[in-house]
């Protein structure tokens, strides 16, 4: 049975990817409680805000072995959404150099446009095969809101790339670790089929 569990660090979209969630009719919790962190299939990290605010939370709220012992050596599914995505590369660049979870070798850095944050309704471009863009040949365009871009050290874990300006890496997976710089819990009938796909991994 799938059991979903929302980390809450205080910076994330919660209440909007609790009610997709409960919309799709699954087990869900909002919760950094050891216990339901363990007993969960499925792990999210909602994401809203600037990379070392959204770090320093996650220190302050998060128990980080017991989460990386359930993503990096039990592998269960993990999808970071937004600042949710970023954290998880070794450093961030936004207001400063500020130290990420480091799950993934790059860094995050600052869109080149002029006009920022790139917010919005934008195309996806699937460049690798992904369980979690099952049934989306149709369905590509998904809600961004951002100003930096994870640029990653493994070109090859890039699954998705969105042009603005510049081409961004707009979702990446390593094995059972997803992130989506889109907000899929504000992307309608597009993002409710990348949550459920995701779920049934």
């Amino acid at each position: 049975m799938t059991k979903v569990c929302i980390l809450d660090y205080g910076s994330g979209n919660v209440a909007s990817v609790y009610n997709l969630i409960k919309f799709l009719n699954y087990e869900c919790a909002i919760s950094n409680d050891p216990k339901i962190i363990e007993n969960s299939t499925h792990l999210i990290l909602p994401g809203v805000g600037a990379f070392g605010a959204s770090m320093e939370k996650i220190k302050k709220k998060i128990p980080i072995k017991i989460l990386e012992n359930q993503v990096l050596k039990k592998k269960k599914p993990f999808l970071g959404i937004c600042v949710g995505m970023q954290v998880m590369t070794e450093m961030g660049e936004e207001f400063g150099h500020h130290q990420g979870l480091g799950w993934i070798k790059g860094k995050v850095i600052k869109l080149k446009s002029k006009i920022l944050p790139h917010i919005g309704w934008n195309n996806v471009i699937i460049k690798k095969s992904s369980k979690i863009f099952t049934g989306l040949s149709e369905h590509r365009d998904f809600y961004f809101v951002n100003s930096f871009h994870c640029n990653l050290n493994d070109k090859n874990l890039v699954i998705a790339e969105t042009e603005y300006e510049e081409t961004f890496c707009s979702a990446f997976q390593k094995e059972n670790i997803i992130g989506v710089q889109f907000h899929p819990e504000k992307s309608q009938k597009t993002g409710q089929i990348l949550i459920k796909n995701f779920l049934s991994l």
